[in-house]
């Protein structure tokens, strides 16, 4: 693991750790969910282990994987690793990948089994880039939960022009994915629409009330 790990990927490897414990503090990794990797320079791919806490993550729980899926080294990589390979393979300019749960992205990717989640009028949108004002529309598209990353990753295939300007995509009832040219812009997207998710599902719930 931490030994598989290229001197030059060290730093790299405990800023994807940081993050990853940064979002557990924040209840978004329960019972050891989530996942994280980035981009080696290699053209590997750093990703969690499988099955671990992510708010004690050190780079001993990173695995070294091709972008064939072939593992340099010992270890279970995440279960969603082929989704992530999948983003990598797809877009040459994506450098980190970022994918947590929680009760908003859980929920409102449920409710009324939307397609695609619509946000205008939000501040935070400008944390999204490409989005440099609350006066547009941002769309997440939201993907039918499969246990099967083949099929998950065919059905990302065909709306990842839908998705690319997101810098991210919901799975139903599972989670969210946020992705950037490196792992900063990846943390920023990912925040982003956290807070966009929860303030749209307190909305709902406030209208509903009234």
């Amino acid at each position: 693991m931490a030994d598989d790990i290229a001197p030059n990927m060290q730093a790299r490897a405990a800023q994807l750790c940081d993050t990853a414990r940064f979002f557990a503090a924040r209840g978004l990794c329960p019972a050891t969910g989530g996942n994280f990797s980035t981009r080696a320079d290699d053209g590997e791919v750093l990703i969690t282990a499988s099955g671990l806490d992510k708010g004690t993550l050190s780079p001993a729980d990173l695995l070294p994987i091709a972008l064939d899926g072939t593992l340099r080294g010992a270890g279970r990589p995440s279960a969603e690793t082929g989704l992530h390979l999948a983003l990598y393979r797809r877009d040459p300019a994506i450098g980190a990948v970022l994918h947590v749960h929680s009760i908003a992205n859980t929920l409102l990717s449920r409710l009324g089994r939307p397609s695609v989640l619509t946000f205008d009028g939000y501040e935070m949108q400008k944390a999204i880039s490409g989005n440099p004002s609350h006066e547009g529309v941002l769309r997440l598209p939201v993907l039918d939960n499969s246990q099967d990353m083949d099929t998950l990753a065919t059905a990302l295939d065909a709306r990842f022009d839908e998705a690319a300007p997101a810098y991210g995509f919901l799975v139903r009832g599972h989670g969210i994915y946020a992705w950037g040219a490196d792992i900063a812009t990846a943390r920023r997207h990912l925040e982003g629409w956290e807070f966009l998710l929860a303030c749209e599902l307190a909305r709902r719930q406030l209208e509903t009330r009234s």
